[in-house]
């Protein structure tokens, strides 16, 4: 995990399926791609936007940070 790239808050920012093709968000400073989950798409799911940390936002999802687990990490968020 020491050899991903590390991405600020404002290029994470960019990846939020609007201004880039890509979609990422980050949990526990790690930044995920959910590009390929039909639940992101746009990057919107639910009430929440890709391009964001969503860490403090897990607590009043239905699901645990395990569904982390199949998406792919792509980097690390900085001051992380």
């Amino acid at each position: 995990m020491d050899q991903l790239p590390i991405y600020t808050a404002a290029q994470l920012a960019l990846r939020n399926g609007q201004d880039k093709a890509e979609i990422w968000v980050a949990y526990k400073g790690l930044i995920y791609d959910v590009a390929k989950s039909r639940l992101w798409r746009n990057g919107k799911h639910y009430e929440h936007w890709a391009g964001q940390d969503l860490t403090d936002e897990l607590k009043d999802a239905p699901h645990t940070e395990t569904v982390f687990d199949k998406f792919e990490v792509v980097g690390r968020l900085a001051n992380q």
